[in-house]
This record gives structure tokens, C-alpha cells and sequence, in this order.
């Protein structure tokens, strides 16, 4: 058999997901006996013994019948051989053991003829050559699946990340379920002669010694094991792998391989989202849990990207119902299945409906009585409700209006809004329509807990600033555009923004909605501000591209109600800081609820009869800080 023929043959068995437990039972077995034969070999020449056929066959049926019981106690055969860690050496050392252990009466009860003397020194040396063959024979089988999959033709990968995590990789021994094969491991540092789990350990100090390894070793990609070293090497090697045109590579969490989200058989590439992101937020799982088991929650906007990920989440913490509400019929479709898919314990009821319709809200709070409520319902995008504010009006405010009365009505106990950080001192329709939400929220919320209007509802409104990835936002923009060959289009060289990602974001929902008391608005801490021409040139550079030469730049000029700044949401100055860390409380002006509730009509019956100019009027009257910028309704500030 020529060497290719047998590097063939054992190919196929490398794409076998394990031999049968039983040929590896009846191989141990075939080698403990043998084991027992040898030593009794040995110390019949050692001692210049004649054993009989009749010994020898005794002491066969013996080991035969030991070694059978100490493996089926052991269950040693039941290992992936490749897969085999020191875990499975100290299992073949018992089951080594035990057989002896075994033996050793049995052979003493037997009449061999054998002094014990002899028996012991049988023994002692059968017990290191059993341990030594059941070892030798695992070795064999890793070596030489290594030495196929090291002339195998899949592309090459070295991994990179913390010691626990990466040790933690090959502890589940991930190399054979890769379309990648893994060279070994890379680190900062000085060269050494390390390895990690077989692997080689490679050392390199900067780019230049990052290219020579990455052409020596013909490697394609760097699989990152985890998000914190995507951070901490944002601007090391990133960057080396960006200039060197390496693929980036993330090893998918726990959580995304269970939900089926990411595999390991088509690994994600790092996006723009990995290197924006922030240390873990954490929250109170376990309380927010005990808060929502049982209850039947009620998620408008549910099929957005914020409301569909709180669902997502929502649908781990033992929930009695969950209504999804939304008036997008396809989205919605997909939501459903999705969840559908992931979550088929939870019972849901996805509900077409249109916040702006108080009896088709009216009617969903009649059928389910929800007992808490997460309104994310709005129009978001700035340009668009800039040119069409009366939209913004009768979604945005009348909305929430319908939706926060119905809960008060059918006695919801917690209404959590999700706002916005451009309701904070707003320059555009958007921004004032969410803070005229805000504004009636809170309102009924100091109402009710005054005894000045009826109702128990409790009313939080959650604020933070841009989403990475949502639906039209930045990000997906930029990707259509790279996809496109360019040009990415930003609207001022100056202009920043904060980013949070969404899942991140709904857990700081979810844990302002546990500890919110009712009449709060909470504001989340969204680190640190982001230049949206540097956030283009990192999608470039990341698609292996040179921004302004391969991909170019284009500066299109502020669009209308976009200001170059956001605020910032928590500074000492406006806010009272929470139990998390990442959670602030703002120091806003109460409102009458009695006032803000007449002039609801008028604006609303402004809106309705699309009277652009007269809602805006309205709407600065009624929040004074309200000063567009870089838009037609400039004049009404003067």
C-alpha cells in the first residue's frame, strides 16, 4: 500500500464523527489480553519457567473476563480517541486498575499452578504494559489524524486570545468540526518554544514578523476567541491582519451555536459591531427573571430591531404569554418563525396591529390583559420625519398616547417606553415627538402616583443613542455601498455619534424595566463617541480595501434635523447614577398631566389634517428647547 493510498484510506476516517465503541472495545480488550500473555511470557523466561498451555490459557479466560468488567465500569471505550484529553489517561489508569485488582484473585482461586510469587510479579508487570499498550494505541490514533489533517488542502488558521479561552478551545477539540485547519497559536511576545494542546505556540512583535509568519506558515485567516481581544487588538492586529489582507475570524459564543445563530462550520468574519463594542454589560438575570416569570408581556414594535431582539430575550425568562404587536406584515412573518424555530416551549401570539388605531389597541389589551408592557412603536429616522412631521406626530405621540392609556385602563402594572437620545434638547421632528411621548408618559405616571388620576400602571422610559446594525441605520448602509464598489457616503467629516449594540441595549431595557418604580426616565451610558468618517474608513479597511483609493469617501452635507453632536446622555450634571453601573437616572422638569393632556387634541388634530407648519408650531410651544437645525423650520424659532 503506497503512502498516498494510506493517507487516502485514513482520510475517510478523519470524516468519520467517531469509530464504533464497540471495535474500540474489542481493540482495548484484544490489547489488555495480550498484555497479560507478554508479562507471563516475561516472567516465565526471566524465572526459567516452563508454563503449560494450560496456564497460559487460565490466565487468558482470567484477563479476558477482568478486563471486560473494568472497561464496561470505566466506560474507557466510549471516548472520541482524537478527542482524548489527560482526562482519558487517568480513566485507563483506573480501568488498569481495577482489572488487576480483578485478576489477581481470580488467578489465585484458579488452580494455575502458580506460586504467588509469581502471580504478584505477573501482575505488576501486566499492569504497566496494559496501561502502557491502551495509551500507546490512542497516541498512535491522534498522531496520525494530526499528520492527515497537516496534509490536508484546507486553508490554514492560526487562533488568537486569552490562554483559558484558547486551552478552552482545544479542550472541546473544535479542529476537525473548522473548514479551517489549525496551524496553531499566535501571541505578542518573545519567541518561545510553547505549545498548547500539540499546537505550537508562534510568537511575533510587529507587522513586519506578522507577515513573515503569515507567509511561512501559508496562513489565511486568525480565528479570535473571543470579543475582548477583537478590542484590545483594534489598532494592533487589526490593523496587521487588514494591511496583510488576512481573513478575521470569530469563534461563536455558547449561547450563538445553541440558538443556531452562527457555526462553527461557517465562522463569522469580524464585523465593525466587534470592534465598537464595550465590555460586557451584566444585569440581574436571576431578579429580572423572578420579575418576569409568569407574566403575560405585551412588546409593540415587535417586529423592529429593538423590539424583536427584546423578544429574543424575553423569551429566556419563563414568560406566561408574550404578544408580539406590530402593523409590518412581512417582518412580523419573520419574527414569528424565528421564534417559531428557537423557542418552541414559549407560548407567543403575534398580533397585526397599528398603534395609531386606539380600538384595534383598545381590543389586543381586551383579549390578553398584559401585565407588562414594552412600547417600542416609532418612527425613527430623522430626514423622514423631518419632511413628514405630522407622521411623526400621530405615530410617535398619539401612539404612545393610545397605547399608555389603554395600559392604565386594563391595569397593566410596569409601561416601559423606549425613547431616544435626540429627545434630549432636540433639533429635529423626531426627536421633539419622542420627547412629547416622554413628556405624556411621565406626566400620567406623577398623576397616578398623586392620587390625581386613576390607575396603578407605572410608567419608565428608557433613553439611549444610536444601534448598531438596526434597520436603515449606518452600518447596513455602508455594507450596501462596499458591496456596490463605493462610494460611502458621509454627511459632514465631523459628525459623530454613540453606538450600543442591540443586544446589549434591550438587557439595559430589561434591567431598567426590573428596577424602575414608576415616573423614572432612565438613560444609559453609551461610551465613547464614534466619528462616522472613521467608522467608514474601518469598514474599508476591514474589507481588505484603501479607503479613498480602492473605496472612496464622499462628504454629501448635513441632512435636514441632523446635528453634528449628540448630547451627552449621562453627565453628574443631569443625571442620578443606579445600582448598574451602565444605568443613569435623568433629572428632567415635571409636567402637569392635565395641561399636557388638552393640548394632545389639537395637536393631534393638527397632525391628522396635515398641517405641517401649525404641528411644529405646536410641538416648540410645548417643548420649548426644541430648536431645528439645518431645516425649513428654522423661521419658527425667530
Amino acid at each position: 500500500m503506497t503512502s498516498m493510498t494510506f493517507i487516502s484510506l485514513f482520510r475517510y476516517f478523519t470524516k468519520v464523527k467517531y469509530f464504533n465503541q464497540w471495535l474500540i472495545y474489542l481493540i482495548d480488550l484484544m490489547f489488555s489480553c495480550s498484555s497479560t500473555l507478554l508479562s507471563l511470557g516475561l516472567v516465565s523466561f526471566v524465572l526459567a519457567q516452563n508454563y503449560t498451555l494450560y496456564i497460559y490459557g487460565t490466565a487468558l479466560f482470567a484477563s479476558i473476563l477482568c478486563s471486560a468488567v473494568s472497561f464496561v465500569c470505566f466506560k474507557s471505550y466510549k471516548g472520541v480517541i482524537r478527542h482524548s484529553t489527560f482526562t482519558e489517561v487517568g480513566r485507563i489508569l483506573l480501568v488498569t486498575l481495577l482489572k488487576i485488582a480483578l485478576l489477581i484473585p481470580v488467578i489465585v482461586y484458579l488452580p494455575t499452578i502458580l506460586t504467588f510469587r509469581e502471580i504478584l510479579l505477573v501482575n505488576l508487570i501486566d499492569l504497566f504494559l496494559t496501561f502502557f499498550l491502551l495509551t500507546f494505541f490512542r497516541l498512535t490514533l491522534i498522531t496520525l489524524y494530526h499528520l492527515v489533517l497537516n496534509v490536508s488542502n484546507r486553508d490554514r488558521l492560526l487562533i488568537f486570545g486569552s490562554e483559558n479561552r484558547t486551552t478552552a478551545l482545544f479542550g472541546a477539540s473544535l479542529n476537525d468540526k473548522l473548514m479551517y485547519q489549525v496551524e496553531g497559536y499566535l501571541r505578542f511576545g518573545k519567541k518561545g518554544s510553547l505549545r498548547i494542546g500539540g499546537y505550537k505556540v508562534y510568537s511575533v512583535k510587529d507587522q513586519l514578523e506578522f507577515n513573515r509568519l503569515i507567509n511561512s506558515r501559508n496562513i489565511k485567516a486568525i480565528l479570535f476567541t473571543d470579543y475582548q481581544a477583537i478590542r484590545e487588538e483594534s489598532e494592533r492586529l487589526i490593523r496587521y491582519c487588514e494591511k496583510k489582507k488576512v481573513r478575521m475570524l470569530m469563534l461563536p459564543t455558547i449561547d450563538e451555536l445553541r440558538e443556531g445563530t452562527k457555526t462553527l462550520r461557517n465562522l463569522p468574519d469580524i464585523r465593525i459591531e466587534d470592534l465598537l463594542g464595550r465590555d460586557e454589560i451584566h444585569i440581574n438575570t436571576g431578579e429580572i427573571a423572578n420579575f418576569l416569570k409568569g407574566k403575560v408581556v405585551m412588546v409593540t414594535g415587535a417586529a423592529g430591531s429593538i423590539g424583536s431582539e427584546l423578544c429574543r430575550q424575553l423569551c429566556h425568562f419563563g414568560l406566561k404569554q408574550l404578544v408580539l404587536f406590530d402593523s409590518a406584515e412581512t417582518p412580523m412573518h419573520n419574527i414569528r418563525l424565528e421564534l417559531e424555530e428557537k423557542f418552541p416551549q414559549v407560548e407567543f401570539t403575534p398580533v397585526m396591529g397599528d398603534v395609531r388605531m386606539v380600538d384595534r389597541v383598545e381590543s389586543v389589551f381586551r383579549r390578553f390583559h398584559p401585565q407588562i408592557v414594552f412600547h417600542a412603536a416609532a418612527y425613527k429616522h430623522v430626514p423622514l420625519m423631518e419632511e413628514n412631521p405630522c407622521e411623526a406626530v400621530h405615530t410617535n405621540v398619539y401612539g404612545t398616547h393610545n397605547v399608555a392609556d389603554m395600559a392604565v385602563k386594563y391595569d397593566v402594572d410596569k409601561f416601559i417606553m423606549i425613547s431616544t437620545d435626540k429627545a434630549v434638547n432636540p433639533t429635529n421632528v423626531m426627536g421633539a415627538s419622542k420627547r412629547l411621548a416622554e413628556i405624556y408618559v411621565q406626566s400620567l405616571s406623577v398623576a397616578i402616583s398623586k392620587g390625581l388620576h386613576p390607575g396603578k400602571t407605572r410608567f419608565i422610559t428608557t433613553r439611549f443613542g444610536n444601534v448598531l446594525g438596526s434597520n436603515g441605520s449606518v452600518i447596513p448602509r455602508f455594507r450596501e455601498q462596499l458591496a456596490k464598489g463605493g462610494p460611502l457616503t458621509v454627511t459632514h467629516p465631523d459628525i459623530i455619534r454613540y453606538f450600543m449594540t442591540i443586544p446589549e441595549a434591550c438587557r439595559l431595557v430589561l434591567e431598567a424595566a426590573f428596577m424602575g418604580k414608576g415616573n423614572e426616565i432612565f438613560v444609559f451610558d453609551m461610551g465613547t463617541p464614534v466619528k462616522i468618517a472613521d467608522l467608514a474608513r474601518r469598514m474599508i479597511e476591514l474589507a481588505g480595501l484603501v479607503p479613498d483609493k480602492d473605496i472612496e469617501i464622499q462628504y454629501t452635507g448635513l441632512r435636514p434635523g441632523e446635528k453634528l453632536y449628540e448630547e451627552l446622555l449621562a453627565i453628574k450634571e443631569n443625571t442620578l447614577p443606579t445600582l448598574n453601573e451602565k444605568i443613569y437616572r435623568a433629572q428632567v422638569r415635571e409636567y402637569d398631566f392635565k395641561e399636557i393632556n388638552e393640548l394632545m387634541d389639537p395637536l393631534v388634530h393638527l397632525a391628522v389634517c396635515v398641517d405641517k407648519v401649525r404641528t411644529v408650531k405646536l410641538m416648540k410651544e410645548i417643548v420649548p428647547e426644541f430648536k431645528s437645525k439645518n431645516s425649513e423650520y428654522e423661521a419658527l424659532d425667530k
